[in-house]
């Protein structure tokens, strides 16, 4: 419902279609252009190269997973404690992720905390940012469980201070980057302005995640209209959308940050499972009772196109911007979501994912490409 054409404005209303088109042949036509080219082993753009696409493998059972107890960790929310809640499989636990041709360096927390010692690390994004904030937690806490800590919540920002490393661990709520401003005619999704965006200046590492909150529609969307510029309109496609808000932020990061005294990575895009012919599995009608992930290193419901909009954003940018280029390897996790078991959401939720789970995997990536 999401990928037609769906304009609605007080002016003009041929002259906005026409103008739709365009955008949305535009952003088509990107999408094809990286699905054609962005075959190579780099693991970034528009940074340093790694000899070996970490992110291209399969996934195998694995007796030394998972990285921690989800039982002693002290800051999963309920939405992903799937142990607590009563999942009575533990077989999703128990893979790791295998690249096709090197070894993926196993996350080593005390590693992790003294490279970042005296430095802020940000998670910036929606509730999939949370997912893998909250696993980052788990996993430095289980490497240093002695270690003198503090958390706190300020608004939008939360942090886990370790005191003994002097390292910040830090999520900043934002789930379209850009802005929502109330206005005294409703709420604005403005896609070309970051007023939010002081937060996030004097990090180490940043790291971005969107789209999640770009497919609600109905009363679950927190927004009353789009504006850009001067214009507004009642809806937009959502892949056009998405596309103009990442390029505001492409161009705030372009603008704001120093490569030489903070790493900026974007989270790539985090899939749902809803529907088993992605899978190959007609009978399924979402993740519910799955129990294994898909074997090899392709899925079958292929590429998708808000991850080709990533991609492109991304390669016109003159920063350095590492992609934790994820979404492949969470597309053969159909077996690691929530489903009935989350303590927060009602109904089957086949778009957040377990911890301890396959955010653990983010986080080895993540330390992957400090080290690698």
């Amino acid at each position: 419902m999401y990928m037609g054409f769906q304009w609605w404005c007080c002016c003009c209303t041929v002259f906005l279609f026409s103008s739709s088109l365009f955008m949305w042949d535009a952003v088509l036509g990107e999408y094809e252009y990286y699905n054609n080219y962005n075959n190579g082993t780099s693991s970034s753009i528009g940074g340093e190269k790694i000899s070996c696409n970490i992110y291209q493998g399969s996934w195998v059972l694995d007796n030394t997973y998972p990285l921690y107890d989800s039982s002693g960790c002290p800051y999963i929310d309920p939405e992903f404690d799937c142990q607590k809640f009563g999942r009575p499989d533990k077989l999703y636990l128990s893979y790791s992720w295998k690249p096709s041709s090197c070894d993926l360096p196993r996350f080593d927390g005390k590693d992790f905390l003294e490279r970042m010692r005296g430095k802020k690390v940000m998670f910036v994004g929606d509730s999939l940012s949370l997912n893998h904030w909250q696993s980052l937690m788990c996993l430095l806490h289980a490497a240093v469980p002695g270690a003198t800590t503090s958390f706190s919540r300020n608004q939008d920002i939360s942090t886990l201070f370790f005191q003994d490393y002097k390292v910040s661990v830090m999520y900043y709520r934002s789930t379209y980057l850009v802005d929502l401003v109330k206005k005294s005619d409703g709420v604005a999704l403005v896609l070309d302005s970051i007023q939010t965006g002081n937060a996030w200046i004097g990090m180490d590492m940043l790291i971005f995640n969107s789209w999640h909150w770009w497919t609600h529609n109905g009363n679950s969307k927190p927004w009353d209209y789009i504006q850009v510029g001067n214009q507004k309109y009642n809806d937009m496609n959502r892949l056009v959308a998405f596309s103009k808000g990442l390029s505001t932020w492409s161009d705030w990061v372009d603008r704001n940050i120093d490569p030489t005294k903070t790493k900026v990575l974007f989270q790539g895009i985090s899939p749902t499972h809803y529907n088993g012919n992605d899978w190959n599995q007609p009978g399924a009608k979402s993740c519910a009772g799955q129990s294994q992930p898909l074997s090899g290193s392709t899925y079958p419901g292929g590429s998708l196109p808000q991850d080709g909009v990533v991609k492109s954003v991304l390669s016109k940018m003159s920063k350095p911007v590492t992609l934790l280029d994820v979404t492949l390897l969470s597309q053969l996790r159909k077996d690691a979501h929530p489903s009935a078991y989350s303590g927060d959401h009602a109904g089957n939720d086949c778009s957040h994912w377990c911890l301890a789970g396959l955010p653990d995997t983010w986080s080895q990536l993540l330390y992957a490409e400090m080290v690698l």
